[in-house]
C-alpha cells in the first residue's frame, strides 16, 4: 500500500526543474502583455497629438498686418485645364492675399500624372492668369507629385527668386502636415487655410479630419523610419 502511494507521489509531483522554466515562462508572458499594452497606449497617445495638431492648424491664421513675399499653393486635382474645385480655393485664396498685399507674389505646385496634360502648377497659373494677376508675379515649380515633393521642389525655385517670405496656402485640415514637412526639410513659413472647402458639411469634414490626422500619423512614422535607417547604413 505504501508504495502505491509512493508510487502515486512521483507520477503527481513535478521535476524541480519545471518551476523556475515556469515561471520565467509566466515572467516573460507578463512582460510581453504590459509591453503591448505601453505600446498600444503610445500609438493612440501620438495619434491624438496628430488630431490635435490637424486641429490646431486647422484654425491658423496669418499675424495682423503680416507681408509676405510669395504665397505657394500646394497642388491639388486638376481637370484637364480646369482646377478641381479643392485647387480652385486654394488658388482664389492666394489671389486674395495677393490683392490685399499680403504676399508680393503667387507660387504653383505640382506636376502631372499623365503625359500630355496641363501640371497643376500651370493649371494654377492659367487661372491665375485669367483673374488678372500679371505673368511677372508667378513662379512655378511643374515636377512634384505629393504635398512633400511640393515643398522639397519648390525651395530653389525661391530662391532662384529671392523670395524668402513665405506663406503656405492650404486646405485648413491639409496645412499640419505640411508644417510638418516645412519644418523637417528647414522652410520657414506661415499657414494659411482656405476659408471655404468642399469639406464644409460635418460629416465630410470630420472625415476629412480623420484623414489627414492619420496621414500626419503615417508621416510621422515615415520620417522616424528614415531616420533609423539613415543612421544604421
Amino acid at each position: 500500500m505504501m508504495n502505491l502511494e509512493e508510487n502515486e507521489d512521483k507520477v503527481i509531483q513535478k521535476p524541480k526543474m519545471w518551476i523556475p522554466l515556469q515561471r520565467t515562462y509566466e515572467s516573460l508572458w507578463g512582460y510581453f502583455w504590459r509591453g503591448l499594452k505601453i505600446s498600444i497606449a503610445a500609438v493612440v497617445l501620438m495619434w491624438l497629438l496628430c488630431l490635435g495638431q490637424v486641429y490646431y492648424y486647422g484654425q491658423s491664421t496669418l499675424p495682423q498686418g503680416y507681408h509676405g513675399d510669395v504665397a505657394v499653393v500646394l497642388g491639388a486635382a486638376a481637370w484637364d485645364v480646369r482646377p478641381s474645385p479643392v485647387f480652385r480655393e486654394r488658388i482664389n485664396h492666394a489671389i486674395t492675399l495677393y490683392r490685399n498685399g499680403q504676399v508680393d507674389k503667387l507660387a504653383f505646385t505640382g506636376g502631372t500624372p499623365k503625359k500630355g496634360y496641363m501640371t497643376e502648377a500651370e493649371v494654377g497659373r492659367r487661372y491665375a492668369l485669367q483673374q488678372g494677376i500679371p505673368a511677372g508675379d508667378i513662379v512655378l515649380e511643374k515636377t512634384s507629385r505629393d504635398t512633400y515633393q511640393n515643398l522639397v521642389n519648390i525651395r530653389p525655385v525661391l530662391r532662384e527668386n529671392e523670395l524668402y517670405k513665405v506663406v503656405v496656402v492650404s486646405d485648413p485640415y491639409h496645412l499640419a502636415r505640411a508644417a510638418a514637412v516645412a519644418k523637417d526639410i528647414g522652410l520657414r513659413a506661415h499657414f494659411s487655410g482656405t476659408p471655404t472647402s468642399r469639406f464644409s458639411d460635418t460629416e465630410k469634414k470630420l472625415k476629412f479630419i480623420l484623414q489627414e490626422s492619420s496621414q500626419l500619423f503615417g508621416y510621422y512614422w515615415w520620417h522616424v523610419g528614415h531616420y533609423v535607417l539613415t543612421v544604421i547604413f
